[in-house]
């Protein structure tokens, strides 16, 4: 799997349309509720794990300088994404 920080936020904004969607019947939408939690919950972990890692890299920079062979892969594939203009 090769999903990055980018695709974590792409898939938050696409729940959230499918939250606002004001067709869904009341039952649909309680399912897409439930999975916005079971979303919320994984995306919570995800980006914990991303602030831990920059804190670390931080830390890195600050007593020992910094390369960029130490920037973290997801960092850097967000990155290139950006300069890509989101592809």
């Amino acid at each position: 799997m090769k999903n990055t920080l980018l695709d974590l936020n792409n898939h938050l904004f696409a729940q959230m349309e499918r939250l606002s969607d004001e067709k869904l019947s009341k039952e649909k939408l309680e399912r897409e509720i439930e999975r916005s939690r079971a979303i919320t919950g994984v995306s919570k972990s995800i980006v914990s794990n991303a602030s831990l890692q920059l804190q670390a890299l931080k830390l890195k920079a600050e007593h020992h300088g910094l390369s960029k062979n130490d920037m973290p892969n997801e960092l850097l594939k967000n990155e290139q994404k950006l300069i890509r203009g989101g592809q």
